[in-house]
């Protein structure tokens, strides 16, 4: 019997395939839709606004949670996550037809949001996201995205530590924010939530309780830092989507812009070297952030990711026999 970890490890890579393969076959129906959203996306500004995006959408989740507005989160989510499967299934059928099932996908989310409802629209929400943006970014411009958004995880992470406010306000909601990796078949989400819940009551319960028997005492200080538990006694990990789509661009990115770089002849989708070495890069930079997720302590994805993500790029570029600065983009200042 194959191990629980790698178990877990192998579903994440499938996830993260799964998601890099959509986005490329996604490009080809996207170009001819039309539905490049900038004029210019060799403008590596356009890598800045959408960082700048970014930030303001973490402050308003941020506000939201603080002030109880989770609610209006989730349907945003479920709400960009519907919209976007519709992009995906847009590429199969018309544009009405293509109305149901994403509207499924929303139901779905609200309905019933088990690991593998929210693992699916992730799948879909994922492809949709990293083809629409590999075709508004150029090479350059997504490389810009990526190294800055892998610095700013970084800090978010081990420095602001906000990003893991975020994600412990994202994790109850039930949404595809995060992939779900479950380490065994029979594991289940929303038992688990419920479960969670119950302890949290009565642990609320027991507290009341204490201070209300023993008012005169001082209380003693909470654990600032639990044990990391063993990866025996968990049932399931936590990787964000973002991990998932943000080096995708870059896949996208190179098959856009670099059709003709040692193209590969893959049915489906339009595949060349410095796309397949950036998949190649991402998942071997998900393979050592699955090994120190592991570990039981959360860490930033991006600089890993992202960084195996260019490396890889920049190695099936020279591969494909483009000279560097050609393949970055920057011949064209110089």
């Amino acid at each position: 019997m194959i191990p629980r970890a790698y178990r877990g490890v192998g579903f994440a890579v499938a996830l993260f395939v799964l998601v890099q393969l959509g986005a490329l076959a996604l490009v080809p129906e996207f170009v001819e839709s039309g539905y490049q959203p900038v004029e210019n996306p060799q403008d590596p500004t356009n890598s800045v606004l959408y960082i700048a995006a970014i930030l303001v959408m973490t402050a308003l989740m941020l506000a939201a949670f603080k002030y109880e507005f989770d609610w209006a989160v989730r349907l945003v989510i479920v709400g960009t996550s519907a919209w976007l499967s519709w992009y995906v299934f847009s590429a199969l059928f018309s544009p009405v037809l293509a109305a149901v099932p994403a509207l499924a996908v929303g139901v779905a989310l609200l309905v019933h949001p088990e690991w593998y409802v929210i693992d699916t629209a992730g799948v879909l929400m994922g492809a949709g996201a990293a083809g629409l943006f590999g075709i508004s970014f150029g090479v350059l411009p997504a490389l810009v995205l990526l190294t800055l958004l892998a610095v700013y995880d970084a800090i978010s992470v081990y420095g602001t530590e906000h990003m893991l406010s975020l994600a412990e306000g994202v994790m109850d909601l039930n949404i595809p924010v995060v992939l779900v990796i479950p380490l065994s078949l029979s594991y289940s989400l929303l038992a688990d939530r419920e479960e969670g819940s119950a302890e949290a009551d009565r642990a609320a319960d027991a507290e009341e309780a204490t201070d209300a028997a023993e008012p005169a005492e001082a209380a003693e200080p909470a654990e600032t830092e639990a044990e990391a538990p063993d990866i025996e006694d968990r049932d399931a990990f936590f990787i964000g989507l973002g991990d998932a789509v943000i080096p995708a661009v870059l896949v996208a990115s190179a098959a856009t812009f670099l059709p003709e770089a040692g193209a590969l002849d893959v049915p489906l989708i339009g595949l060349n070297l410095p796309a397949l070495g950036a998949m190649v890069g991402t998942v071997a930079g998900l393979l050592v952030l699955m090994s120190w997720v592991m570990k039981g302590r959360a860490h930033a994805g991006l600089p890993l990711l992202n960084g195996g993500a260019i490396a890889g790029f920049l190695v099936g570029s020279i591969a494909a026999g483009i000279p560097l600065i050609e393949a970055v983009g920057l011949a064209r200042f110089l």
